[in-house]
């Protein structure tokens, strides 16, 4: 299920340029890891009829963002893409301010620590950095986890207005469906309690051996709301570790690098 496909019913379709978010739903349909695609795939993964992909793809195609592999006759991602991630990624001057900290952090802790920010329905990975003295699990930058599995979602979401937040939730239960039942009410449950414990957790659930701790920040700058996350293996950070140790650390991080309130 699409971005495009999920919007509330309460968007503004006299500003809202469909083709572009058909365009970029598109480029979205690509994973981490994955260098092609072929129109059968774009069709799956957006819901779009096969001519209008087949547009949308020959237009991008031109801009720069798509490039045809005719070997294979599928696309992959072009530079146009990854100049759009550069933009982000040199326009951020907290993740500058935030890498050395970073670095210290994961060192100290054992852990992975990363900055993200909210694409669509996920969390984007801006940065991960790991410790080097021990075997710790993390997503690397461009990476994209599940607001409902993940701390940082969950983070995230815990600090958004209520009436966002509850629309937000609502499309989020609706992608995830009657299976996820339960996971969307443990992301409810951890939204709910960060107000007293001004961080997020995930234990078990992205990953059977990845326990995780979130608490999100205002970039300085322009006032938007980024997370820190803290993620490592369960069967040698328990949930005390994360709840004793790490968090407090975090929050104090987080703390140098925002406002957190």
């Amino acid at each position: 299920m699409t971005l495009t496909s999920t919007l509330s019913e309460s968007l503004d379709e006299r500003k809202f340029v469909v083709a572009l978010a058909r365009g970029l739903d598109l480029l979205r349909a690509f994973k981490p890891g994955e260098t092609l695609l072929g129109n059968r795939d774009f069709v799956e993964r957006t819901g779009l009829p096969k001519a209008t992909v087949n547009r949308l793809a020959y237009t991008l195609t031109v801009l720069g963002y798509l490039r045809l592999d005719e070997t294979h006759g599928k696309y992959a991602l072009d530079a146009g893409v990854l100049s759009l991630g550069f933009a982000l990624l040199s326009g951020t001057d907290t993740l500058e301010l935030a890498r050395p900290h970073m670095r210290t952090f994961a060192r100290e802790v054992g852990a992975a620590v990363s900055l993200g920010c909210r694409d669509g329905l996920d969390m984007i990975y801006l940065e991960t950095i790991r410790s080097e003295t021990a075997l710790t699990l993390g997503l690397a930058s461009g990476s994209k986890l599940s607001m409902l599995t993940s701390s940082m979602g969950r983070a995230y979401l815990a600090v958004l207005p209520i009436d966002v937040r509850t629309a937000l939730l609502a499309e989020l239960r609706k992608a995830a469906g009657k299976a996820d039942a339960a996971l969307v009410a443990d992301a409810e449950a951890e939204i709910a309690a960060f107000a007293t414990q001004r961080c997020c957790y995930s234990f078990r659930a992205w990953h059977d051996d990845v326990n995780a701790v979130a608490v999100p920040f205002r970039e300085p700058r322009d006032g938007r709301w980024l997370v820190l996350s803290c993620s490592g293996p369960a069967s040698s950070m328990g949930e005390a570790v994360f709840r004793e140790s790490v968090a407090p650390r975090l929050k104090a991080l987080a703390r140098r690098l925002g406002d957190t309130d």
